[in-house]
Parts: structure tokens; C-alpha cells; sequence
């Protein structure tokens, strides 16, 4: 048997190709933000995780130059040796400050953050207890462990506990969850399911990804809940509101000391670039100094929650910037999809098993910088493809 015959064999996405409604891996040619083309074709961007809109702020494009004229383009090597540049330890120390831990660890990408962190941590004969909506990231850093994985069913707190107290009191425990989630944009119920981990003696790690820029007034979803100190870690990524790419773990001094020598995807991978670390850097100073930036991202995902939900689509249990349109269906999904792509509005086709069966969805998700010209366009132009397609 041939390894490769899968890939001979796989034409799912081709004859999406070939159809005319496969959506993913377009190359754009501009993106200004809000606003994106592919191939002559200009659009609204509601796809993107730009919440603050600092991909093309002046400042932070200015740092990421002038980053550049001084430590060049690439680090060419791992934190662990040679790669260690003194803005990455300032980026650190400013990052623990914003959410009010002790240490900060700086990772090449969110990806890597999880992955190394849950592994690092999660050892032979521990436990690591997952929400089932959590990120694959999340997944794939608690398979990478030699801990076992306990699951249960999103939000559940019935569930999260019945999970919990199965397991043995003496083996070490840790349940990662998202803030804020990427797909249907509901929060985590952390006044919940910090009483649950206590009662169970079980440490707790919250990946922010998507929450730092948009809860807490930009700080995340412990700040937002005001529990930063029940909180055993948290995690984020550059790669959103940061306006970059990386990410970073932050908690406990020790505790962090110990994932920097032992988390392998750190060790093993070489460190994310000065003007990454510099655009990063002046992203969380413009956080600082503009906080009505949150403000206005948070109105605009009111503005469309509400716009959305008077149309008559379902939005699921979204309080956040980021909104699901669910459809439920495969083909329809990549329908509508098609029908807002060709009327100048993006967004992202989610189908299983980013999602569950049943759940199939349209991802949007909003900027501090979109206009109200451009989102009463996006919610003309849903309305008009909806009442075609069907669906309201």
C-alpha cells in the first residue's frame, strides 16, 4: 500500500475548484483592513481577527521598520541559544504587566504557545480536561503530552464537573479552555469554572487568543470577569489585535521558568523576528493609549448582533465581536458564502469538524476600524442574499 494513494485519491477540494465554490487559500492582491481585493474584486472584510485594526497603523508599521534596520529580518535561531534578543524580553515584561501576571513567555506563534505550554506541563499519569469547542491547538498540545484527556461538553459546567470528579485526587489535573470562542463567539463562564477547579484541586490555563484586544478593556477574559488572580495561566496570541505574529504564556515566575526549559516547540523553534516582536510591542502601547479602540470594536459587534438577529439569522449565543451565522448545511453554507463573496462582503465558511455536524456557519468577525457606511453595507447585502437564498 502506497502512503501517498490518500492524496492521489483525495478531490474534495478540487471539485470545489472546479465548481466554482471553493473558498479558501485566495490570494489577495491589497488589504487595506477593512477592505481587501482578489483579482480586480474589492470587498468589506468581515473575516479577519484584525480587531483593533492595527495591521496598518503608522505606529506600528514604523516599528516593525525601523526593527528591521536595526536587527535585520530573522533571529536564526531558538530562544533557548542564540535567538534571545533584549525586545523580547521587554515585550515579555510588558505583556505580564498587561495581564497582571508575574512572567511572560514569549512563543514564535499561538500555535506553538499550546502546544509546548499544555505538553510541557501535562505529564505521565496527569490529566488535562478540555472544554470540546476548544481550540485544535488545545487539542493537539494536550495529545502531544503524556497526560490523558478528559472532555466535556462546551459550557457545561454539569458536565465540566462530573469530568472532573472522576478523575484521582492525588494525580496532577489542568482544564485549558478558550476566553473567548473563535468560532461561535461566546465566552468561557470563568466565575463557573474557577469554584469547579478549586473544589477539585485543578489548575486552570485560559487561551485569550481572541479575548486580549476585545474583554477586559482590552487586557482578556479574566480581567473581564475580574479574576485575573484565579487565573493559573494565561495565553494569547500576536496574531489578532497585536497586529503580528507570535504569542505568549503568562502566570507564575516558576511556573513560567519551567515551560521556557521544556517546552519543546520554544527550544526547538527559532524566535520570532525583531519587527514581529517590535509591531507587538507597539500595538500594546496603542492599546494603552487608545482603549476607546475596544470600545468601538465591542459597539460594532452590538451593532451587528443586533442587525443580524432582526433579519431573523441565527447568531448562536454570540456577545462578542466575533458572530456566527449558522446554516447548519454543507452546501449551502459554501451557497451564501459564494453569493456575499460576489456581492463585496468576506467572510469565512466554517464546516466540521472546526465545527460540529449540524453547526456548519458563515464566521464573522469585526474591526475597530470598519466605518457605519461599510457595516450597513455588510448587513444590506446579508439581507439581500439571505431572503434569495432562503434562509430568512
Amino acid at each position: 500500500m502506497d502512503i501517498f494513494q490518500k492524496c492521489f485519491e483525495y478531490q474534495t477540494a478540487r471539485d470545489a475548484i472546479a465548481g466554482g465554490y471553493y473558498p479558501y487559500f485566495l490570494p489577495l492582491t491589497e488589504s487595506e483592513g477593512t477592505e481587501v481585493t482578489y483579482k480586480g474584486h474589492r470587498l468589506i472584510m468581515c473575516g479577519s481577527n484584525n480587531y483593533l485594526g492595527l495591521t496598518t497603523h503608522p505606529k506600528v508599521k514604523e516599528a516593525a521598520i525601523k526593527a528591521i534596520e536595526r536587527f535585520g529580518t530573522s533571529c536564526t535561531g531558538s530562544r533557548f541559544l542564540n535567538g534571545t534578543l533584549e525586545l523580547h524580553e521587554q515585550l515579555e515584561h510588558k505583556l505580564a504587566k498587561w495581564v497582571k501576571k508575574d512572567a511572560a513567555l514569549v512563543f514564535s506563534t499561538g500555535m506553538q504557545v499550546n502546544l509546548g505550554t499544555i505538553s510541557a506541563l501535562v505529564g505521565r499519569g496527569e490529566y488535562v480536561v478540555l472544554d470540546r469547542d476548544d481550540h485544535a491547538s488545545i487539542v493537539d498540545g494536550a495529545r502531544l503530552g503524556w497526560g490523558q484527556i478528559k472532555r466535556y461538553r462546551h459550557n457545561n459546567m454539569k458536565d465540566l464537573e462530573k469530568a472532573l470528579s472522576s478523575l484521582p485526587k492525588e494525580k496532577g489535573k489542568m482544564v485549558v479552555v478558550d476566553g473567548l470562542f473563535s468560532m461561535e463567539g461566546d465566552i468561557a463562564p470563568l466565575p463557573e469554572i474557577v469554584p469547579i477547579c478549586k473544589k477539585y484541586g485543578t489548575r486552570l490555563m485560559v487561551d485569550d487568543a481572541h479575548a486580549i484586544g476585545v474583554l477586559g478593556g482590552g487586557r482578556g477574559t479574566a480581567v473581564h470577569f475580574g479574576m485575573t488572580d484565579e487565573v493559573d495561566l494565561i495565553m494569547a496570541t500576536f496574531s489578532k489585535s497585536f497586529a503580528s505574529l507570535g504569542g505568549f504564556i503568562a502566570g507564575d515566575e516558576d511556573v513560567v521558568h519551567y515551560i521556557k526549559h521544556h517546552a519543546r516547540s520554544l527550544i526547538f523553534s527559532a524566535s520570532i523576528p525583531a519587527p514581529n516582536a517590535a509591531a507587538a510591542l507597539a500595538s500594546l502601547e496603542i492599546m494603552r493609549e487608545e482603549p476607546e479602540r475596544v470600545e468601538r470594536v465591542n459597539q460594532i459587534g452590538e451593532k451587528m448582533r443586533s442587525g443580524y438577529k432582526a433579519m431573523g439569522y441565527d447568531i448562536g449565543n454570540s456577545v462578542t465581536p466575533v458572530i456566527p451565522i449558522i446554516i447548519g448545511d454543507d452546501m449551502r453554507t459554501f451557497m451564501i458564502w459564494k453569493a456575499l463573496f460576489d456581492a463585496g462582503v468576506f467572510v469565512n465558511p466554517v464546516l466540521s469538524p472546526a465545527v460540529p455536524p449540524g453547526r456548519q456557519l458563515l464566521r464573522t468577525s469585526y474591526m475597530a476600524t470598519h466605518t457605519e457606511e461599510q457595516m450597513d453595507r455588510v448587513l444590506d447585502v446579508f439581507e439581500t442574499v439571505g431572503k434569495q437564498v432562503g434562509v430568512i
